[in-house]
């Protein structure tokens, strides 16, 4: 029981240690905001010009084809980012060999960090949701968000598990890990049909599609918001979902702690990048 309270506590401390970044560097947070914003908006555009072209989808069926995809992207990638780059900015602090010194087991604080950005990444695309919705004027009244919501929270738990995998990363590589992690990440955004539906895709970048968490998570999204779809109607794109997160989870935190003991005994932690 001692041992449960220890580890509740530091996850908190962790947690509360990331809200503190936030509020030290929020006029960062309000310029890449506003970028997010400004991502999601243009997407939106993109949807409605399609219709002056000759698109013959209603022109709110497109928009919200569209601002879904940024959405959701954007609400993964703050997922991925934070928790990919958690090395980084221990490293930025000057913290990152006093974090992993402390008597605190690994998987406590790489699952804090996890619930931080899931807390953080909900209210940030929610925030989103709201102001374009009001820009373009969306009707939601067929969506059904209880099923949408079940969606995320499961595409959450595949999403970190390739995070966690990710911030190794900067770890051995303290110079250019994190722009691998941007490339890795845009990889997946182009196999994932953020913007269109995989099908377009030639045959091979559909199979390696179907590997994809976020496949199945925007298609269980716009199915969700779209048209209304409950949580028995998505079952076939929750059940992968699971399969996966169940998979990559464990697997990044099994990959994390091997090369984090492999950059302790080569010295790695000591470099600044």
């Amino acid at each position: 029981m001692e041992f449960i309270v220890h580890e509740l506590r530091a996850a908190l401390a962790f947690i509360e240690r990331n809200f503190n970044l936030i509020k030290r560097y929020w006029k960062w947070e309000i310029v890449f905001f506003a970028y997010t914003i400004a991502n999601t908006v243009t997407m939106g555009f993109i949807g409605k010009g399609a219709v002056s072209f000759g698109a013959t989808v209603d022109v709110n069926y497109l928009i919200m084809y569209m601002l879904i995809g940024s959405i959701l992207w954007g609400y993964l990638s703050v997922l991925f980012e934070i928790v990919a780059e958690t090395v980084a900015w221990e490293r930025w602090e000057d913290t990152i060999e006093y974090t992993f010194m402390a008597p605190v087991k690994r998987i406590t604080h790489l699952l804090s960090v996890c619930f931080f950005s899931v807390m953080y990444g909900v209210l940030r695309s929610g925030l989103i949701l709201v102001f374009v919705s009001l820009l373009f004027k969306l009707n939601l009244s067929e969506a059904n968000f209880a099923s949408a919501g079940l969606v995320l929270a499961t595409a959450s738990i595949s999403f970190i598990g390739l995070g966690v995998a990710g911030a190794v990363l900067p770890l051995i590589s303290p110079e250019k890990g994190v722009q691998v992690v941007h490339i890795f990440q845009a990889l997946l955004l182009m196999f994932s049909g953020v913007y269109y539906e995989i099908d377009v895709l030639p045959e091979w970048m559909q199979k390696v599609a179907a590997l994809s968490p976020a496949t199945y998570s925007l298609r269980g999204m716009r199915a969700a918001i779209l048209n209304g779809a409950n949580s028995n109607q998505l079952f076939q794109e929750i059940k992968p979902l699971l399969f996966l997160g169940v998979i990559l989870l464990p697997a990044g935190i099994v990959v994390f702690n091997y090369v984090e003991k492999y950059a302790k005994k080569k010295g790695l932690l000591k470099r600044s990048g």
